[in-house]
């Protein structure tokens, strides 16, 4: 696949903190927000200059039967580090 490697998938699940680790969430419950959308996800990775392309027909692979969506942005960064960050300005904006 090309271009596999300059683009990361966020799945909603990965910075939801009522999720646990076991149903897909990958940072910390302290860095993690509650129930964030494609939008929330979409608009902070704007901000953060990521050039975000929204999937909305996707499924988590874990959920499969239930359609949440993905959103696809720029890899500047680790995974960890760029979750934390999407989180972090999605938590910004919800204040």
């Amino acid at each position: 696949m090309a271009g596999r490697n300059d683009r990361m998938v966020v799945w909603p699940v990965n910075i939801d903190s009522s999720k646990s680790r076991r149903e897909g969430r990958k940072i910390s419950r302290r860095y993690a927000v509650p129930s964030p959308t494609l939008k929330d996800i979409s608009s902070a990775a704007k901000r953060l200059n990521l050039n975000p392309i929204i999937e909305k027909d996707k499924a988590y692979p874990r959920e499969w039967w239930e359609v949440s969506g993905r959103v696809l942005v720029e890899r500047t960064k680790p995974r960890s580090i760029l979750l934390k960050e999407i989180a972090g300005e999605i938590g910004r904006v919800k204040e």
